[in-house]
């Protein structure tokens, strides 16, 4: 608040005495420049609160407020954070969509990759264990797999074990490395052989295939499509 604006504020008298050289004209002028440092953040308040505009040492705070603290998870208060700033605003940015698919298939691999910069999850479903999910964590993310196991912990079903293993990276030698076929059917799409029974499965939600391109600020995410509905 400039020093006229806090002068009309007092009585006649007070302003009559806050002169120019007057010890009041000089705490005036001292108020104006205590308020000013305060009237700069309350002029750019919004900026706290978005994931993109935020200061560094916000972004860990923010992740508080979309349920996503388990991924900065640290034995002390002054540790680095474990992901680069980047990731961890992409993570802010897709709070809400992440807690919408929470304890899903598409929720879990999202995640994943938004915490890692990596894409290439796989989640397995064992026939002959129920309730149990394989992660199969992509060679590029090995080297995160404390930050990985935290989400996968926090966005599996409660009822549901899982297993981390890492993928072993493709011999270069091989012309043919294991995977999917690139000229057969998209494997993260739907069910070739028809949609998926109505209701959660053991893992935790309908299996979900994926199409079109989900932008939410800088990063870009696949957006799930529901099975269909007989």
């Amino acid at each position: 608040m400039r020093r006229a604006a806090i002068e009309r504020l007092l009585p006649a008298a007070y302003q009559r005495a806050a002169g120019p050289g007057s010890v009041l004209g000089a705490l005036l002028d001292v108020m104006e420049a205590l308020h000013a440092p305060d009237e700069a953040v309350l002029a750019d308040v919004d900026s706290l609160f978005a994931p993109y505009r935020t200061p560094d040492g916000f972004v860990a705070y923010l992740t508080r407020w979309v349920a996503m603290d388990h991924v900065v998870a640290a034995p002390r208060a002054d540790a680095p954070p474990p992901l680069p700033l980047g990731r961890l605003r992409d993570l802010v940015a897709h709070g809400a969509l992440l807690a919408r698919w929470r304890g899903t298939p598409y929720g879990m691999r999202t995640a994943l990759e938004l915490a890692t910069g990596v894409t290439g999850f796989g989640l397995d479903e064992p026939a002959d264990r129920p309730f149990h999910v394989v992660v199969r964590v992509p060679p590029a993310a090995a080297g995160q797999l404390a930050v990985i196991t935290r989400i996968v912990e926090a966005e599996k079903p409660a009822a549901v074990t899982v297993e981390i293993v890492t993928d072993p990276a493709p011999d270069p030698a091989d012309p043919h490395p294991a995977g999917p076929d690139p000229t057969g059917p998209d494997p993260t799409g739907p069910d070739p052989a028809g949609p998926h029974p109505a209701g959660p499965d053991p893992a935790g939600a309908d299996a979900v295939g994926v199409a079109g391109v989900r932008a939410v600020g800088r990063a870009h995410v696949s957006s799930p499509v529901p099975p269909d509905q007989p």
